[in-house]
């Protein structure tokens, strides 16, 4: 009797502390912010890395995050948001590997579930597949369940197709709190930012060749995080254009 009363009591006691536990842990995420950022950052001058917003930057690197290098290598990251296909991917990956160059593409649900040989061929170039969500929602206005949902049903889902575990995360458009990026830390992701993005979302400013080459000429930097999409055929003529451009640069 004694001894069935106390494998009772460890029970109940065992119990007790995986609610205490989790209590502890709820309570922390409610004490952390969700105030909405929207990534951003101002341009400098004479090819210095820009000034990124300093609240913004604190969250990143306290949840080991990454959106900018260190000042004196000369190194530019090549990322591309992949919501959908227009039929471009295939011609980037191609000067990719003509040039031995590597790449991390942030794919969605909607990209694995319609690109499967696309992104079968990136994981085989050697190309990082890093976490873009499931449906590219802004996180912020989630739960803190959807918000798993959004990032590890999609991580499931590639695992599942090829064996790789993601890595790398990208909050959908650029909007993020420190609450999202806490939460995808606990998920081991590393949000990734970026330092230059070429302005290919804003229809008005596409067609224009001279725009788009000073756009990526101005901005050189060392340790510049490069954020392009594939749904134009001009992003492609830029992208040429910028892989040439700092390969000449010594970048």
């Amino acid at each position: 009797m004694k001894e069935k009363i106390c494998r009772a009591f460890f029970s109940l006691l065992i119990i007790a502390i995986v609610i205490f536990q989790f209590t502890i842990l709820a309570r922390a995420t409610e004490n952390i912010s969700n105030d909405l950022i929207s990534w951003g950052l101002k341009r400098s001058q004479n090819h210095k890395q820009p000034e990124l917003d300093d609240s913004s930057l604190r969250i990143l690197e306290k949840y080991d995050g990454i959106a900018i290098g260190n000042s004196e290598k000369p190194y530019v990251y090549l990322t591309f948001d992949m919501g959908y296909e227009a039929g471009y991917t295939e011609k980037i990956l191609d000067i990719l590997k003509e040039n031995k160059v590597k790449a991390i593409f942030f794919i969605t649900g909607h990209y694995l579930n319609t690109q499967e040989d696309l992104v079968k061929r990136m994981l085989e170039e050697g190309h990082i597949v890093g976490n873009h969500t499931v449906n590219h929602k802004s996180l912020s206005t989630l739960s803190d369940s959807e918000i798993k949902e959004e990032i590890m049903n999609l991580h499931k889902a590639l695992y599942e197709k090829f064996g790789y575990e993601m890595k790398y995360f990208r909050p959908p458009k650029g909007e993020f709190s420190e609450r999202v990026i806490k939460i995808a830390k606990e998920l081991n992701y590393k949000a990734v930012l970026w330092s230059f993005a070429y302005d290919d979302w804003n229809e008005n400013n596409q067609g224009r060749e001279e725009y788009g080459k000073a756009k990526i000429l101005d901005n050189l930097h060392n340790r510049k995080c490069s954020s392009f999409t594939c749904n134009k055929q001009r992003q492609l003529q830029y992208f040429r254009f910028s892989y040439k451009t700092n390969s000449k640069n010594g970048l």
